[in-house]
């Protein structure tokens, strides 16, 4: 077992090449509200346990998203650049609720079930891309397809830009993966990623507001919260937080997930004969984690499990900790996709419970049920490449090969 000196969370390596589930399962039994500070300024609370999480998320008053939710180091950035208070994701209540009505009930069960018949048709046309090869990525070629397709669609994005969100997606969360920074500081990579959306959305704002439309950007430019308007700089940083959102949980939990199956033959023959069961997704979900952590600052001195915690120092919700805590799961080391009940944080929980949970579990169980359907002997071809982060548990390349077939349009012919 790993012991807390050899802990270093902000290690970001580490959740590439090393054993993160051991380093929580240490921080659970030994220290589940755990202080590092490896350098002087660069501390955070950290914490490990179900209920402690779950607690966390329940207090957005003490524990305020308004400083960024993801570890960062330093004084904060401007707002102007940062998108702190502007985002739905980073307001407290009372502001926070009233931003998130602008959109909400397009992300009702009701709603998103409306969007079935095109996430199938999506679905169905990214495997046709790839059935007949025999081969493919599975992360660029089908989980990350379908989620940004999906809620590019959903915003009225035109097929033609969907590289370009694709790629901003990519720079902005992988920041510390050299890869996307390309030899720039992953601040620098963050920016530079926003000012390309920046741009973009100002002018589809601008579209929206002479010719409105029935699409998410439209919601956003029209809305209200209080009755007051979201000024440009608020449409723009909400449009990419709905980029974002809409592509990464999804695209990691689909990648992770499948490559559990793969790993996992016994769960993966239950999964076949029975894809579309809603337990599966959920495993899915938990087993991936694919928010690794989630951030909050502190407003007020307050006390976890004995620990005095001070206002204004960084608390880390442990999402892929809380996930394998055993006095929640039975057995939260095994893999098994029939598990019931499954009350897992994949999503978060209360206040910033995530908007698109709904889009997300209908676009995973689509797109499973669309590979286990038409490549049931998908296997890996090569080596599993990780990202770089703490923040997402995400995975840039997974090769794999399976049984060629004609594509759906050939076979129809």
């Amino acid at each position: 077992m790993l012991t807390i000196d050899q802990i270093d969370l902000a290690d970001v390596d580490f959740f590439v090449s090393g054993d993160i589930h051991a380093a929580f399962r240490t921080l659970r039994e030994q220290d589940p509200v755990h202080w590092q500070e490896r350098q002087p300024g660069r501390g955070f609370w950290s914490l490990t346990r179900y209920d402690d999480v779950l607690a966390a998320y329940r207090d957005p008053l003490a524990l305020s998203s308004e400083r960024g939710v993801t570890l960062y180091f330093g004084e904060p950035p401007p707002p102007e650049q940062s998108g702190f208070g502007k985002m739905m994701i980073t307001t407290d209540p009372p502001r926070h609720p009233k931003m998130r009505q602008i959109v909400s009930r397009r992300f009702t069960p009701h709603a998103v079930k409306a969007h079935e018949p095109m996430i199938r048709q999506l679905a169905g046309e990214i495997v046709d891309d790839v059935i007949e090869r025999g081969e493919c990525d599975f992360v660029a070629d089908i989980a990350a397809r379908l989620p940004t397709a999906a809620i590019c669609e959903m915003m009225g994005i035109g097929r033609e830009h969907w590289g370009l969100m694709f790629a901003i997606a990519n720079e902005t969360v992988g920041r510390h993966d050299q890869e996307y920074a390309r030899g720039r500081t992953g601040q620098e990579a963050v920016y530079a990623a926003q000012a390309q959306a920046h741009e973009f959305f100002a002018r589809e704002a601008d579209r929206r507001r002479a010719h409105p439309t029935g699409d998410l950007i439209s919601a956003l430019v029209h809305g209200a919260a209080g009755g007051a308007p979201l000024s440009q700089n608020e449409i723009s940083f909400n449009a990419i937080l709905l980029i974002l959102g809409g592509q990464e949980t999804t695209r990691n939990a689909t990648s992770g997930g499948m490559l559990a199956l793969i790993q996992h033959p016994g769960e993966r023959a239950k999964f076949l004969a029975s894809p579309d069961a809603p337990e599966a997704v959920e495993e899915f979900l938990r087993w991936t984690s694919p928010v690794t952590h989630i951030m909050r600052t502190a407003t007020r001195d307050l006390e976890i499990r004995g620990k005095k915690i001070r206002a204004g120092e960084r608390v880390l919700l442990w999402n892929a900790a809380a996930n394998r805590d055993p006095e929640q799961f039975t057995d939260p080391g095994r893999f098994d996709v029939a598990r019931t009940p499954n009350d897992h944080v994949a999503f978060g929980h209360g206040e910033h419970f995530c908007l698109g949970a709904n889009l997300a579990r209908l676009e995973m169980r689509v797109i499973f049920e669309e590979v286990s359907r038409r490549m049931p002997d998908i296997e890996l071809a090569g080596p599993v490449e990780r990202l770089r982060s703490n923040f997402v548990a995400g995975i840039k390349r997974m090769p794999v090969r399976f049984t060629p077939r004609p594509a759906r349009a050939a076979a129809a012919v």
